[in-house]
């Protein structure tokens, strides 16, 4: 706890981490929010999975593309402008019991135009540290990030079950503008300029750890969302117990990146981590009750957070820095088709057997990935000992003969 004290003592780190998780926040709450409201709306889990999967598509076109944007215009210009359309159409989408077909545009719209905060976030980081704080902060970011992505559906599961699922889009959209204004306004922003990189887009995807952290954060947080999907099932649209579990689920995640993300980071850090979290989703299936279906939630979680740090530490560590923030986009795309996709699955099965259903979903992406990482554990680089911090740009100086 004294290396996440210290580093909440340099000037900017606590206050950028703070803006940067609520600009982020409303994409952990907006998967399970339009299930729910389609599902309210069509009484059709697997109506509401299309609306995700249109999502996710312009997510998967949104992430790389507008990191690549922040190093052409800057951070600020591409930030405000993605954040209004994105707040316009979530708006939209709550105003009219929409047909199927024009949930999955306004979706579409929706994850085309996410604020691509978290590349912008992961290249400011390098920039505000040391090379030997940056793995911590790492760690630290990657706890907070479990906010977003399990805390997140715990509010909008009382939110859409308590109150309705238009006031669940609609918090969604407060964290957004509330979030987002403040992170653009924060004066990193506007110091770091991420230099326009010379490589063809989408060839850093060519580096064997943004590939692994791309495909490994989409199983994860797949296997996230469909835990959610599941369990809102389970419990029934009215019931708070569905709230408690995923809570206990965060609280799981939370003790895990505090305790285990400062952990050096070897070949094989990955695929354990995504052990943890699949053990625990297995015993999840196997379980029935609120009490044991929260213990083995709590189990999958510990391993969610240090599993992301290790993501973010590999890529730091092997691109350059004119490459970070695609890379990161790369990274995010992954986490948010992964996240929309696993409640779209997750749907179709709840559809055909029950709740029991997200919950095998969620088993089989965690599997997935812990296989993944395992076989590809030699593309990890071995950070013990090592410097995290982007790779500097060079270029040949001219010399003059003598």
């Amino acid at each position: 706890m004294s290396t996440y004290t210290s580093l909440l003592k340099t000037p900017g780190v606590g206050r950028i981490i703070a803006a940067q998780l609520t600009a982020r926040f409303p994409f952990g709450m907006l998967s399970l929010a339009f299930l729910l409201h389609v599902e309210h709306v069509h009484h059709s889990y697997a109506a509401a999975g299309l609306v995700l999967a249109a999502t996710s598509i312009g997510q998967a076109i949104s992430g790389p593309l507008t990191s690549r944007w922040m190093g052409r215009w800057g951070m600020r210009p591409v930030l405000l402008l993605t954040l209004v359309v994105c707040f316009v159409t979530m708006v939209t989408f709550t105003l009219y019991d929409f047909s199927v077909p024009a949930f999955m545009a306004l979706g579409f719209v929706t994850g085309l135009s996410v604020p691509p905060v978290q590349p912008a976030v992961r290249t400011i980081y390098p920039k505000m540290v040391n090379s030997s704080q940056l793995t911590p902060l790492f760690s630290l970011d990657a706890s907070a990030q479990e906010i977003i992505w399990v805390a997140g559906p715990v509010i909008t599961t009382f939110v859409g079950t308590q109150v309705g699922t238009q006031e669940a889009i609609w918090l969604a959209a407060v964290f957004l503008v509330g979030g987002g204004a403040w992170f653009i306004a924060s004066p990193e922003v506007g110091r770091v300029r991420i230099p326009r990189s010379k490589r063809a887009f989408g060839k850093v995807l060519a580096r064997p750890t943004v590939l692994l952290a791309t495909a490994s954060g989409f199983l994860l947080i797949g296997a996230c969302a469909a835990v959610e999907a599941g369990v809102v099932a389970l419990f029934g649209e009215g019931s708070a117990d569905s709230g408690i579990a995923l809570a206990v689920f965060a609280l799981g995640s939370l003790v895990g990146g505090l305790a285990l993300g400062h952990v050096p980071v070897g070949p094989w850090a990955l695929a354990r981590r995504l052990a943890i979290v699949f053990v625990g989703m297995t015993l999840a299936v196997f379980v029935s009750g609120l009490l044991p279906l929260s213990a083995a939630l709590l189990v999958a979680g510990v391993g969610i957070a240090p599993a992301l740090a290790v993501m973010f530490a590999i890529v730091s560590s092997s691109v350059k820095f004119s490459d970070t923030a695609e890379a990161y986009g790369w990274a995010g795309t992954g986490q948010l088709i992964g996240s929309a996709l696993g409640s779209a699955i997750a749907g179709f099965w709840i559809d055909r057997i029950g709740g029991q259903g997200g919950l095998l979903v969620a088993a089989v992406f965690a599997f997935v990935g812990a296989v993944v990482g395992a076989v590809f554990h030699r593309s990890l680089p071995d950070l013990r000992g090592r410097d995290a911090s982007p790779l500097p740009d060079t270029e040949p100086v001219p010399v003059q003969p003598s």
